[in-house]
């Protein structure tokens, strides 16, 4: 096989990958949009209501608690090493209630008061994956289209209700083809609560 013919193989492969990659973010963020109360746009074939569900979205995204952002490009094109973007959020019960709800995760752990004090953790906390969806809400402000290729995480420390997290990611690599390694870390006030890496992709909007 040539290997034009193999570069073709491997970006099929990858295509179809993506495809996936892309349709697990998109239900991924509609439990997130849920848990913050953002609601999801309607029928796509209704687009008079899309428009107005739309406009809700991110009005509704505009008045979440605190946006802190450092980023030297405005534009998808001018992404480097060093670019950085913050999401900062207090966790509360109707978050903790709502992503429950939407992803189906009702571990008691999250829920219970009673059962959560007789566990090494003496009381609630939030979901992991909830708080590490804060990372999702510092990448949604990256100018472009961001599609998510990788993401590992390690949980150190758990998020209880009332808590005040950050979700900070910085660009450490620029890897071509629009792609860009960051690392992504969730601090709860002096404490690390995640931390991990990611690969994303960059398209135009």
């Amino acid at each position: 096989m040539s290997s034009k013919q193999t570069g073709a193989t491997l970006l099929d492969t990858w295509t179809e990958t993506s495809s996936y990659v892309f349709d697990s973010v998109i239900a991924a963020n509609r439990a997130a949009f849920a848990a913050f109360g953002v609601e999801p746009s309607g029928d796509e074939d209704e687009e008079d209501d899309d428009a107005g569900a739309s406009t809700e979205s991110v009005e509704a995204a505009e008045d979440l608690d605190s946006w802190d952002v450092s980023l030297a490009a405005e534009d998808a094109n001018d992404l480097a090493v060093g670019d950085r973007f913050e999401f900062t959020k207090t966790i509360s019960e109707a978050d903790v209630a709502s992503f429950a709800a939407a992803s189906g995760d009702t571990n008691p752990l999250h829920l219970d008061d009673e059962f959560a004090e007789e566990t090494r953790f003496r009381g609630r906390i939030a979901h992991g994956t909830l708080v590490g969806g804060l990372i999702s809400a510092a990448l949604a402000r990256v100018p472009g289209l961001v599609i998510y290729l990788s993401q590992d995480l390690e949980f150190h420390s758990p998020v209880r209700i009332g808590d005040r997290v950050t979700a900070e990611c910085e660009i450490v690599e620029d890897l071509g083809n629009d792609q860009f390694r960051l690392t992504t870390r969730v601090t709860n006030g002096d404490e690390i609560a995640i931390d991990g890496e990611a690969v994303i992709m960059v398209d135009d909007a």
